[in-house]
């Protein structure tokens, strides 16, 4: 995590209180119990398409010590890492809907993210909270 905004610190993780070396959203979704209650029934979903999308990322920077480290500390604080890393699926990002759990609610989102021509290593992902649409009375010509 290169940078966030308020919003994200208070309905995700407060990254500003991470180590710099932590502040990795696939480490937070794997190895974080507060990323299984933020992410509710639907985590191991979202955190086995994580790892699918990482497949991806690794591949670029496959060479990258970096990587290495990160891919064998998962490896050993995840067992689901571990199992998911291991069957080699391949996914892409896509945007869609997630619900993140706080205190006893849940708040739907939408998110989209964007890879950057420059720097395949940046990826931007927005975050827009979902607003529940109230219908409305049509007005009839009479």
């Amino acid at each position: 995590m290169l940078a966030w905004n308020r919003a994200a610190t208070r309905e995700i993780v407060d990254f500003a209180r991470m180590k710099e070396e932590e502040r990795n959203i696939l480490l937070f979704a794997l190895t974080d119990h507060a990323a299984r209650a933020l992410f509710g029934a639907e985590w191991a979903a979202i955190a086995r398409r994580m790892v699918t999308q990482f497949r991806v990322a690794h591949d670029l920077w496959a060479g990258d010590p970096a990587f290495a480290e990160l891919v064998a500390r998962l490896r050993r604080d995840s067992r689901e890492f571990a199992r998911w890393w291991g069957a080699h699926d391949v996914g892409e990002t896509r945007a869609g809907r997630k619900v993140l759990h706080r205190g006893g609610r849940a708040f739907p989102f939408m998110h989209a993210g964007f890879q950057s021509n420059d720097d395949p290593g940046l990826r931007l992902v927005i975050y827009t909270p979902c607003v529940p649409t109230v219908p409305r009375k049509v007005a009839s010509k009479g």
